[in-house]
Formats: structure tokens, C-alpha cells, sequence
């Protein structure tokens, strides 16, 4: 009977040390879980934004090549260094009068 007795405190105090243990987890599981969490999308992001960055990567590796990056270039009003610009308007009246006369 004694036996018995000296059991159930035993089987208490096992019980509130787990519960105990369980409350002093609780916010740094919950930390780590969050943790967990932010980590993933930055992962996520991460490689989204190599599949971005190769992709012009190879855009850049097509366009600097050639009279197209200078057409472009030309047509955004770029100069190469020494270069003077000049702008010439009213083109289009130009040749219009032009294809009429000839």
C-alpha cells in the first residue's frame, strides 16, 4: 500500500516536469517554425531570381552583339563617345514632297 502511495506523487510531479517542459519549448518551436517558414520563401525567392538573372544573361548575350545594339542605341539618342548629335525634324514631309516630285 505504502508502494502504491509514493507512486502517484511520482507519476504527478513526472507529469507537471513534461508539461512544464512542453510550456518552456513552446515559443522557440514556434520561433523555429516561423524561422522555418521565412527561410522557405527566401529560398523560393532566391531562385526565382536566377531563373530571372539567366534569363538576361542571355538576352544581354543576344543584344550585345552586331548593328542591332547600335541601332537600338541610336534610336534611344545615344552617341558614341566624340560623336555630335544632331536632330532633324520634319523627315517624314521631306520624303513625302520627295516620292511626289520623282
Amino acid at each position: 500500500m505504502l508502494l502504491r502511495a509514493m507512486k502517484r506523487p511520482t507519476r504527478l510531479l513526472a507529469l507537471g516536469g513534461l508539461v512544464l517542459a512542453g510550456f518552456l519549448y513552446w515559443k522557440p518551436i514556434g520561433a523555429y517554425m516561423h524561422t522555418k517558414q521565412i527561410l522557405q520563401q527566401r529560398q523560393a525567392e532566391v531562385a526565382r531570381l536566377q531563373a530571372q538573372n539567366a534569363s538576361l544573361q542571355t538576352r544581354i548575350a543576344q543584344a550585345g552583339t552586331g548593328d542591332d545594339l547600335v541601332r537600338e542605341a541610336r534610336r534611344l539618342g545615344l552617341v558614341k563617345p566624340g560623336e555630335q548629335l544632331f536632330i532633324v525634324r520634319g523627315i517624314q514631309a521631306w520624303r513625302a514632297k520627295h516620292r511626289q516630285a520623282g
